[in-house]
């Protein structure tokens, strides 16, 4: 998609969101509302017992206190490249560090009105630290064994995008590795 212009409407601390006329590479003219966002990464943390940290956290945006997610975080101007940013938020959300990093590819959660971008990693041979959750974070670590952890995100427990994806990715590749 070419974009022929751009208006900006909305600038909040987190996104933006601009009117954009834009012309498809079949031709076809339109006006599309456009979110952009910083992007993130996410962080399948496994244990050498095979649990798998989740965030059981609350999100005011879907109003529930219930949702399993994977540490993660937005990349920012303290570490711009994702894999800074999956340490930073291991570290201050799951209160752990790794030593072993393997990238496990890169998601796109809305790419219909959205250009975020969210890193995937799996995080092995860790290391306890005192975890340092944000002011305007409300979650409790859990450690739950990786097959459970999958078997939840099968049935439809396990809800988020990035961590149904982040747990299904991380399973196939830990017999790889």
């Amino acid at each position: 998609m070419l974009k022929d212009s751009q208006r900006e409407v909305y600038k909040g601390r987190l996104i933006s969101l601009s009117i954009e006329q834009a012309e498809l590479p079949n031709g076809h003219q339109l006006c599309l509302e456009v979110v952009r966002h910083p992007g993130g990464s996410a962080v399948v943390a496994i244990r050498d017992d095979r649990s798998v940290c989740l965030l059981k956290q609350y999100r005011y945006a879907v109003d529930t206190h219930q949702l399993w997610e994977l540490p993660a975080g937005c990349i920012d101007g303290t570490d711009a490249n994702p894999l800074a940013t999956a340490q930073r938020e291991l570290e201050e959300e799951a209160g752990v560090k790794a030593r072993q990093w393997t990238e496990l590819g890169r998601i796109l959660p809305s790419p219909g009105f959205c250009d975020e971008v969210l890193h995937l990693y799996l995080a092995r041979h860790l290391q306890q630290v005192h975890s340092r959750p944000q002011q305007d974070e409300v979650f409790a670590i859990h450690w739950l064994p990786l097959e459970k952890a999958i078997a939840m995100a099968a049935q439809g427990e396990i809800s988020d995008a990035k961590t149904v994806i982040g747990l299904f990715r991380a399973h196939s590749r830990l017999d790889t590795l």
